[in-house]
């Protein structure tokens, strides 16, 4: 039976550059969607899978996310003075049980795995889920949650896969399929960022992982892969074929990536409108705006 997951790896020393000048005094990880930010989405989904470690690999200028999981004594006393009850247990919803957060620095920028790789200490021999905050997924089961479902039956390494368009497998590492059972299926092979006509499909690796212990271990020995940079892929390929072997999960739910402008607005859009209290405001302001747009053409 697979080793229970509990740790999660959370990669945000990335510089954000695309969200320029936002970026430039806040982490891209504490831009908010709707009205959490998006680190709050990932650690919501981690918690709903059951990790309780959770490793962030930061950088410089990251101070504004370390103090987002901090307590707010201020602000918890003012909405309590209030009787704002609800935006309390929204508050308190936030935060986080001493010790469970630990922070490393991950100094020079070598690519995912290097990332990962920076976390090994903590990690030690166990299993553990790496979770891309970049990609937010919209689903009735959390991601994760399918994820470690899926791994407590198979044991090995477990990737998030869906579909792409052929020509966009050139912005993603690309998984060959061996067999198949389902939403689960066997890796043949996992190609970085390949061209279209030498993918060996059009399944897309997503940022969502639970790997063994050996991938860390891999990631002591590889060399550096596509673009000079450690490829947290090469780490997990090399498992490929071995006693624990490597699955792709094609989840579900909707995944929107959030590391540039046009998935970040397509994100705000889809999940405004999943919410309640916004959704038939939101919905009216869209169709006025579309059908003022049509007009004007």
């Amino acid at each position: 039976m697979a080793r229970r997951v509990t740790k999660a790896v959370f990669p945000v020393a990335g510089l954000g550059t695309r969200f320029l000048p936002a970026t430039k005094s806040i982490p891209k990880e504490i831009m908010t969607l709707v009205d959490r930010p998006l680190i709050q989405y990932a650690i919501d989904e981690a918690r709903a899978a059951g990790i309780e470690e959770f490793i962030f690999v930061t950088s410089r200028g990251k101070g504004a996310l370390e103090d987002y999981f901090d307590l707010a004594p201020q602000l918890q006393a003012s909405l309590e003075r209030s009787g704002k009850t609800e935006l309390l247990e929204i508050l308190n919803s936030t935060n986080m049980e001493d010790g469970a957060i630990a922070y490393i620095r991950q100094r020079k920028a070598l690519g995912l795995g290097h990332a990962v790789w920076c976390a090994r200490r903590l990690i030690g021999d166990e299993p553990f889920a790496v979770i891309l905050t970049d990609d937010v997924i919209a689903a009735e089961k959390p991601c994760l949650q399918q994820m470690t479902e899926a791994y407590e039956e198979t044991g090995g390494s477990v990737v998030a896969a869906m579909e792409v368009r052929p020509e966009r497998t050139s912005s993603y590492g690309v998984l060959g399929v061996k067999s198949e059972s389902g939403a689960l299926f066997e890796v043949s092979e996992m190609v970085e960022k390949p061209k279209p006509e030498e993918a060996p499909s059009n399944l897309a690796v997503i940022g969502r992982y639970i790997l063994t212990p050996s991938v860390m271990r891999n990631l002591e020995t590889i060399d550096p892969g596509a673009g000079g940079e450690i490829q947290l892929t090469d780490a997990i390929a090399a498992e490929i074929g071995g006693t624990d072997g490597v699955y792709g999960f094609r989840f579900q739910g909707q995944r929107f990536d959030c590391g540039n402008k046009a998935g970040f607005l397509q994100a705000t859009v889809a999940f405004g409108l999943a919410r309640d209290e916004l959704r038939d405001e939101f919905a009216q302001f869209l169709e006025e705006t579309i059908s003022f747009r049509d007009a004007a053409e």
